[in-house]
């Protein structure tokens, strides 16, 4: 995907959870394409991205449109991506070799000076290197597609508005903390839980963002069968 394309996927996908189309809403090529002021090839390749996420729907010879988010399925998502992200980080302490593992501990250090600045968005652009960079060092590239591909599913809900609410910030680089001195150890067990719960901490941030700030009236909960008390997104622990 071109960067242009990248951008109005980001800017449509941003808008979409923030509530700002409705569910069913048709998006018309032409008129993104003259809002962006871009020709509709980039914006046709920023919808069907979108439709990757699940966030718009594609019809034949109906276009798109906007999907209704479905609260359960989102956090069915967010638990398997939790524990591809735990396999991965315990993985890397066991196999990350030497330049691996300092990386890790060059971009955790940039994110929580990022952190101290309250550069929100400085922190979310390291945030994506810091969980990149842990995939590598796992060294198993079927888990990295995997684990990759559902994030880049999850792109849209792990937005930067997030890094915003409740000084998520904050909570976000002391959990990277854990993170990368269990795997700077070579703690696996360590690592993994703490990626875990990591991982759990966000999913609970994004879903806690829908009851707060998108779905405020109580009809539209029902309505999408949204329920806070569904499943516990706090983090398992390994049977021993």
């Amino acid at each position: 995907m071109s960067t242009l394309s990248q951008r109005i996927s980001e800017q449509l996908g941003a808008e979409i959870v923030a509530g700002k189309h409705a569910p069913g809403a048709k998006l018309d090529e032409e008129a993104l394409a003259a809002r962006f002021k871009v020709s509709r090839s980039p914006v046709r390749d920023a919808l069907r991205q979108l439709a990757a996420t699940h966030l718009v729907e594609s019809q034949p010879r109906r276009g798109f449109s906007v999907a209704l988010i479905d609260p359960a399925g989102l956090q069915d998502m967010f638990e398997a991506a939790s524990e591809l992200e735990a396999l991965c980080a315990r993985l890397c302490a066991l196999r990350a070799g030497a330049t691996e593992r300092k990386n890790i501990e060059r971009i955790h250090a940039q994110a929580l000076a990022a952190a101290k600045r309250n550069d929100h968005e400085g922190y979310a652009r390291l945030n994506e290197d810091f969980h990149r960079a842990i995939y590598s060092g796992a060294r198993n590239r079927t888990l990295e597609a995997a684990t990759l591909a559902l994030r880049q599913r999850l792109a849209p809900f792990r937005s930067r508005v997030f890094f915003h609410i409740d000084n998520r910030i904050r909570s976000s680089s002391r959990e990277h903390d854990a993170v990368t001195a269990a795997i700077l150890k070579g703690n696996a067990a360590g690592a993994e839980d703490a990626m875990r719960g990591h991982t759990a901490s966000a999913a609970m941030n994004a879903l806690e963002y829908f009851r707060r700030r998108v779905y405020k009236d109580g009809r539209m909960y029902t309505k999408l069968g949204y329920d806070t008390g569904a499943r516990s997104t706090k983090p398992k622990k390994r049977a021993p």
